[in-house]
């Protein structure tokens, strides 16, 4: 009965290094997934900001076309042009300042 019971004392011993191995492992891998969803989300950021710009050239590059088939464009249209394209600019930023501050707070 002896080596029965030490091989049982064994192998519950080792199961609980394994089990504490796995929640180890467990641990580091979700880590990993919230930085790679961290990095994945910035990165995001930046192609959205990116596409807000290409979209705002494209429409500057159109309105100077049209700007060539009259040649006395309203000043005030630029202006109202010019500003939409600033506030959604300022609004593509901010909300990528606003997405880091609350990654920030989930980290703390």
């Amino acid at each position: 009965m002896k080596p029965l019971e030490s091989r049982k004392q064994l192998l519950i011993a080792e199961s609980e290094l394994n089990r504490a191995q796995l929640i180890e492992d467990v641990s580091a891998l979700r880590e990993d997934v919230h930085a790679l969803a961290r990095r994945g989300k910035s990165i995001a950021s930046i192609v959205v900001a990116a596409g807000a710009l290409m979209t705002g050239l494209a429409a500057v590059r159109r309105h100077k076309s049209a700007a060539d088939a009259n040649p006395k464009p309203s000043w005030l249209q630029g202006a109202l042009k010019g500003a939409s394209l600033v506030s959604s600019l300022w609004h593509s930023f901010r909300s990528n300042g606003q997405d880091q501050k609350e990654k920030q707070r989930e980290i703390f």
